[in-house]
């Protein structure tokens, strides 16, 4: 097991840093950070910013020059050793001539995870690799699950009154929560390769699902212009094919997937219930449209199927400090549970107030 220095972890620390500066740009590609050193002194560093730019080890080694020669060079994710859209990485640490590589972790790829590594120590280079591992996962939890397993990371978003109401009774809910709590939704947006929602939810409140960057938070319009930022893929669920061009849906550049079971971009069959297939899209995005996260915006049908399904990685739950009745529409639909041991459960892992709203982050209970 290698033994990393407290220098080490300082300079991994650096490099996710780093990495986490293209999260809102580089899907599908994973976040990326190098970090290159001579002795104590930082000689290069650099991350990937989007497909089919340099990858980060290739700015890191620019900036290094002939200092790179004998350096150690510090990558939160295993130096790919394959041609693609750009050149191996592992190659191009070969040929500056450093000495030392440590990664965060492997590739979560299985067809090409290891390859990097062994082409990186077959050239003489001492490679480390788990420095910072968990953090560096945490980075690209959509990439590795696409890699793993062909479906993506999916997040659900879902946004009430204290006791549980997502409108009132006749169906007004603008606005349940701050705007603070808007921008942080834009942000998650921002982050996700797709925003999934239903014709209904769409027809209903004419959304556009875009990403508006004049409400993002400041300090990310502070980092990206409004050119760089990547708008997600708009996937609707439209069974019935209700969606048409006048929508604002269609007034945005960003591209728009219609599912449904025939003439849409994405067909897929029903299911048993008469239901699109959640899990038959799921599975479609990741494998045939490279979507590696998948932010969830919708109503209670959606929401509860995803669960019941056990479809959803994450839910991200916005409560709002007021109280709508319980004439109101609730978060989910009736779920037909007669015993308490059929509750869904949940692990609430991170709770924080963005403004007056409470932000619960929750996971299944498996």
């Amino acid at each position: 097991m290698s033994s990393f220095t407290r220098f080490d972890y300082h300079m991994m620390a650096h490099a996710l840093k780093l990495a986490e500066r293209g999260r809102f740009t580089t899907s599908p590609n994973p976040n990326v950070g190098c970090v290159i050193t001579q002795g104590d002194n930082v000689v290069g560093e650099g991350f990937h910013y989007r497909a089919g730019q340099p990858h980060a080890e290739v700015h890191a080694l620019r900036m290094a020059g002939a200092l790179a020669q004998g350096a150690t060079a510090y990558v939160t994710l295993e130096p790919c050793s394959h041609y693609g859209r750009t050149p191996p990485c592992a190659k191009g640490l070969i040929q500056a001539g450093v000495s030392k590589v440590i990664c965060a972790m492997q590739d979560p790829n299985p067809q090409v995870s290891g390859r990097g590594i062994a082409m990186l120590r077959e050239a003489g280079i001492d490679v480390a690799v788990g420095l910072l591992e968990s953090e560096a996962n945490a980075l690209n939890l959509g990439f590795i699950k696409r890699m793993q397993t062909g479906m993506p990371f999916v997040q659900l978003k879902l946004a009430a009154s204290l006791d549980g109401q997502t409108a009132l009774a006749n169906g007004h809910s603008q606005w349940i929560t701050s705007p603070q709590a808007r921008q942080d939704v834009q942000a998650y947006r921002a982050q996700a390769g797709a925003i999934l929602s239903t014709s209904q939810t769409v027809v209903n409140d004419n959304a556009s699902l875009a990403v508006r960057w004049s409400e993002l938070p400041a300090h990310i319009q502070s980092d990206y212009s409004q050119h760089e930022l990547r708008q997600p893929v708009r996937v609707i669920l439209d069974r019935q094919h209700q969606l048409h061009s006048s929508l604002r849906l269609y007034q945005t550049e960003a591209p728009v997937l219609r599912v449904a079971q025939q003439q849409a971009e994405v067909c897929v069959a029903l299911d048993p219930q008469g239901r699109l297939d959640l899990s038959q899209t799921l599975a479609t995005l990741a494998q045939q449209e490279n979507i590696n996260h998948l932010w969830v915006e919708a109503g209670p049908t959606l929401a509860k199927t995803l669960l019941e399904e056990k479809l959803v990685d994450e839910l991200i739950i916005y409560l709002a400090p007021k109280i709508m009745g319980s004439d109101g529409r609730g978060l989910f639909g009736a779920l037909g549970l007669t015993e308490m041991g059929q509750v869904l459960e949940l692990n609430i892992n991170d709770c924080r107030m963005i403004g007056p709203d409470l932000r619960l982050t929750a996971t299944l209970k498996q």
